[in-house]
């Protein structure tokens, strides 16, 4: 089970927060896509430093409709990725020297369970982001997703394997028989992982159960880091997907401008 962390001094992946009160236009149908404001919710955090409270913030603006800004709600710890995900979910973030992680999930998130070596992984609902730094030891993961579907990245890849601290196996090249991909340019990746398979969305803290597991990766920055979503959400949710993944997508392209 990978376990990313992010350095103190390079966790920023996000843009900027709009200010002002959480307030709905009442002459805009409920489903148009406007800018719409969403609660923010600071998450705890643990790691290399030792553990942090969790930060206030601003509500934030987003292109979706009235009726979707109405159940979501954007996740941010003190350092390190942000992410939208349903509203009333519970929230952690870890970081340290190759990454960082925020697990987001209905149900409530033991702290100590995310440092275990005896834990599995999240076997229900959870959306997860995580960056793994490519100039760190995380360099390990991102070759690893790199050799799985970012050809034009190969030489990072092959360059980590030359390394030999890990057997040449563990970067199996060519995607999961399973997975389907959709290619957004040659450093982004949408994907959905079935139920019940190994693919990039268990190359997470998500183990496979009987829902799709659906998300996105992305190389970005100079030192090729990987930013990955991972979201599994009951069927009601799913249209909420695209939203979680186009913000992430953004935040991403805006951190790297």
């Amino acid at each position: 089970m990978k376990k990313h962390y992010l350095l103190l001094a390079s966790l920023a992946v996000s843009s900027a927060l709009c200010g002002g009160p959480w307030i709905f236009s009442q002459t805009t149908p409920a489903n148009s896509t406007a800018l719409f404001q969403v609660p923010f919710v600071g998450c705890a955090s643990d790691g290399q430093t030792g553990p942090l409270a969790a930060p206030t913030g601003e509500s934030k603006k987003f292109a979706v409709s009235a009726a979707a800004a109405q159940r979501l709600a954007y996740y941010k710890a003190q350092y390190g990725p942000s992410v939208l995900a349903p509203r009333g979910w519970h929230c952690f973030s870890t970081y340290g020297s190759n990454g960082g992680s925020l697990s987001v999930s209905p149900d409530p998130i033991d702290s100590k369970m995310l440092f275990s070596d005896a834990w599995k992984g999240f076997a229900g609902q959870v959306i997860e982001i995580s960056v793994s730094s490519g100039g760190t030891s995380g360099r390990f993961e991102v070759a690893k997703v790199i050799a799985r579907v970012f050809p034009a990245y190969k030489k990072f890849a092959q360059n980590v394997i030359a390394e030999g601290l890990e057997p040449a196996s563990d970067f199996p090249f060519g995607p999961y028989p399973s997975d389907k991909l959709t290619d957004r340019g040659t450093n982004i990746v949408e994907f959905e992982t079935p139920a019940n398979t190994q693919g990039l969305g268990t190359d997470s803290r998500l183990q496979a159960n009987a829902s799709p597991i659906d998300g996105v990766a992305i190389i970005a920055g100079t030192d090729t880091d990987l930013i990955q979503l991972s979201a599994r959400v009951s069927a009601k949710d799913r249209d909420l997907i695209p939203l979680i993944v186009k913000q992430v997508e953004s935040e991403a392209a805006n951190a790297t401008q």
